[in-house]
């Protein structure tokens, strides 16, 4: 079917059914970001392939509503499908419930899947929807009827990630989530977030691209805990596992029963944004609101992840090296594009020791893609890599010990005023997020605008967020902290020691080119009592083509030729002597020109 086609079919059942808009979300039952096909209904229903967007459909109009990372990127996907862009302000905002709000008359009926949203997002919508006198239907799977041939979920096997990666074994952090349930009162908690069971009992899998988590749910009380998960994808080893860890398996889909079946007098710790309505509706003891425990434990990384980290980013480094060499080596003479470096990229990667996969789609933008800030380069039909313009290259690799997320931009011929000036703005904020010193308490959004400041001296700004946390071994976008310019939740949280953040500016000019630097940060305790600092964790050089050195201070570009050469000691020794020479000169150190 054509989206005119699958759109139709949609009308006719809410037609019948006496609903007058339907929203389908991009997530799945687990709140996640990324989703498995088989939850990917707003894809499905619209063609537009970004991780972030809402489509709302009403018999007249049909909408997807989008954050700016997505706007040049839906524009081409939505092109002829009859579904208008709505362009979001505010990407943490329900726009299209407010849009719903004011268009639709007294007495109308907004239908969603309650299992496909979180009770948080479905208390505010209600909230916009109920002011205008319009109800909203919860219970409403519009999608799975019309839906043939529907991918199923994968039946993949979980794996066991061990002890000596993760720091700390599956036993004490289940000892350290029942003892903060003790200090609230709690004697069950679910836990509904793909990758905070991952983090929990040590497991890993294969059920989403690029994320290193498994289809299941979790309920810990204070002496048993329950993996509600298809018994196919137990493996004997983990199955022993499991029963080590005093953990009942139970049927995925089972844990509407058991949780239905809970003492009244029980009390239950839910995270609203995490577990959908229609689970927490279910829910017939004493529910205590609050953030999913394994949310705060596994974004504080131990001693043991940080020093695996700092090894992955050396692998993760000469795997960049090797790419850029490549592609200096061969562009010009053969036919390169977009594409083919995605494919590079993980070609190189894989050779490094415990490579898993990649740890999301790379954003490979030549020119004007670049300016997209999501661009998925397609097989067929990407842009030729040419020996001029700027090429923008954001990816990253999942490893056992580790997840990286970097992103370098690149002159690939001789770069005009323009160029030279915009990346040196941005690498300037970079730098000034990398070098502060701030103190206890302090927020991400207090941290976001030293990112911009320079853009913002010059009228420039860039429209998404500054950084996101990442994961050990899991998603690398991975909440609650980061740097952004709203107050979100990544805005709201404080910043501890322990955090691995991305510190990613940018500057983009659509049609002609975009530009972004990121590196992952790590906050740590400062030498000075009370105070907080980053130590850069990402390692590969910055291009020294495209940085105009009248732009700098002394101190940054102290700062650059420390990174540099920090750099070159790590990685060179992982290089083959050809690759070695040619990064030496990439990392070469800069003269102040003052």
């Amino acid at each position: 079917m054509n989206i005119q086609e699958k759109l139709r079919l949609l009308r006719q059942e809410m037609h019948s059914k006496g609903i007058d808009a339907y929203i389908i979300p991009s997530t799945d039952p687990h709140q996640s970001e990324y989703v498995c096909e088989h939850w990917q209904s707003r894809k499905w229903i619209s063609g537009f392939t970004g991780s972030a967007g809402t489509v709302a459909v009403t018999q007249q109009h049909a909408g997807l509503w989008t954050d700016s990372r997505y706007f040049l990127q839906a524009e081409h996907e939505l092109e002829g499908s009859s579904i208008a862009l709505h362009k979001m302000t505010n990407q943490f905002a329900p726009q299209y419930a407010e849009f719903l709000a004011e268009n639709l008359p007294q007495g109308s009926n907004v239908g969603i899947d309650g299992l496909m949203w979180s009770q948080a997002a479905v208390e505010h919508i209600q909230q916009l929807l109920t002011a205008k006198g319009i109800e909203l239907s919860d219970k409403e799977d519009f999608i799975s009827p019309l839906w043939d041939h529907r991918p199923p979920v994968s039946d993949e096997k979980i794996i066991i990630h061990p002890d000596i990666y993760a720091g700390m074994d599956a036993a004490h952090k289940i000892r350290l989530i029942r003892s903060q349930m003790a200090d609230i009162g709690a004697t069950y908690h679910i836990i509904s977030a793909l990758d905070d069971l991952a983090w929990t009992f040590n497991l890993r899998g294969r059920d989403v691209e690029f994320n290193p988590v498994f289809i299941a749910y979790g309920i810990i009380s204070q002496d048993k805990a329950w993996l509600f998960i298809d018994e196919n994808k137990l493996s004997q080893e983990v199955k022993v596992y499991l029963t080590d860890l005093q953990t009942d398996c139970l049927p995925y889909n089972n844990i509407s029963t058991f949780i239905t079946n809970i003492d009244k007098d029980e009390k239950i710790l839910v995270d609203p944004y995490i577990c959908s309505a229609a689970l927490y509706k279910q829910m017939p003891c004493r529910i205590i609101n609050g953030s999913s425990i394994p949310k705060k434990l596994k974004a504080i990384k131990n001693s043991t992840e940080c020093s695996h980290i700092r090894n992955v980013m050396r692998k993760d480094g000469a795997a960049l090296a090797g790419m850029f060499c490549w592609l200096e080596q061969n562009i010009g003479k053969h036919r390169i594009t977009e594409h083919d470096i995605v494919q590079e990229l993980a070609r190189f990667r894989s050779r490094q020791p415990l490579y898993f996969g990649e740890s999301f789609g790379a954003i490979v933008g030549y020119k004007s893609n670049g300016a997209i800030i999501h661009y998925d380069p397609p097989a067929e039909g990407s842009a030729e890599i040419l020996p001029d313009g700027i090429l923008l290259v954001d990816s990253g690799g999942q490893y056992t010990d580790g997840t990286t997320d970097i992103t370098r931009t690149v002159s690939l011929g001789s770069a005009t005023a323009q160029e030279m000036s915009h990346y040196t703005l941005i690498l300037k904020g970079m730098i000034a997020l990398s070098k502060i010193k701030f103190p206890y308490g302090t927020t991400g959004v207090q941290l976001d605008t030293l990112a911009r400041q320079f853009l913002w001296e010059q009228g420039l700004n860039y429209l998404h967020g500054t950084g996101h946390g990442v994961g050990f071994f899991l998603n690398v976008h991975e909440p609650p902290q980061g740097f952004a310019a709203i107050n979100s939740e990544r805005g709201r949280t404080v910043m501890e020691p322990g955090m691995l953040s991305s510190n990613e500016p940018g500057y983009y000019i659509p049609g002609n080119y975009g530009m972004r630097i990121e590196n992952l940060i790590l906050c740590q305790k400062s030498e000075t009592e009370g105070f907080l600092e980053f130590e850069t964790m990402t390692l590969y050089p910055f291009d020294l083509n495209l940085i105009d050195q009248k732009l700098l201070t002394p101190a940054e570009i102290r700062w650059i030729n420390q990174y540099h050469q920090k750099v070159y000691d790590e990685i060179a020794p992982l290089l083959e002597t050809d690759v070695k020479v040619w990064f030496a000169a990439k990392c070469r150190q800069l003269e102040w020109k003052g």
